[in-house]
């Protein structure tokens, strides 16, 4: 199997049903419906794995990207991720998680491979299925809650008025680092868009 071959997993974590939507938590699933809408793919449900999944290139004859929701709760999201991973034959280092990051501001969007969870149950599951911390992580800043909010409330509440003002360019900007990391790789994409 050539590289060129050998596809993207891109997960956007997320929790299913229309209560969710708006979270803070579910911004994963912003980010993969867009990368969705730029390949001309729609999410249909799989047949080996609890996910929703849409595959496409980035570009014509650009590699080749399976985009995932899992529909399992954010917490088991791991189980599908690996299923997945190996239904496709995707190797540990070109799977690409996109969540929320409580540990940075809102309006940042920070990438890393490797690492730890930080208290993220999404990652932990990922981490525990695939046997590996190893993945691409998209780090989508949502910030800290504010005052004494329990920051597991906060992630399960819907963007401020005025953060949504912003939303929409910045799942904008997620989508772009997405698109970079498969691209040009990880480095290269820190250096381009860890600056503001």
């Amino acid at each position: 199997m050539t590289d060129e071959s050998v596809p993207w997993l891109v997960v956007g974590l997320g929790n299913p049903g229309r209560e969710y939507a708006g979270n803070r938590h579910n911004v994963g699933f912003l980010v993969a419906d867009l990368l969705a809408a730029r390949v001309s793919a729609r999410f249909g449900r799989h047949k080996r794995a609890v996910a929703e999944v849409a595959e496409g290139r980035l570009g014509f004859g650009g590699p080749r990207l399976v985009l995932a929701k899992p529909l399992t709760y954010m917490n088991l999201s791991g189980g599908p991720v690996a299923a997945l991973a190996q239904f496709y034959k995707v190797p540990v280092g070109r799977v690409v998680a996109v969540h929320d990051e409580l540990d940075i501001p809102y309006g940042q969007v920070r990438v890393k491979c490797g690492g730890g969870e930080g208290g993220h149950n999404g990652l932990r599951s990922m981490s525990r299925s695939l046997g590996s911390k190893e993945y691409v992580r998209v780090r989508f800043g949502v910030g800290r809650p504010p005052g004494r909010q329990d920051p597991a409330d906060f992630v399960l509440s819907d963007f401020s008025t005025v953060e949504r003002k912003e939303l929409e360019f910045l799942v904008d900007r997620a989508a772009d680092v997405v698109e970079s990391v498969i691209t040009r790789g990880v480095e290269p994409t820190q250096n381009a868009y860890h600056g503001g």
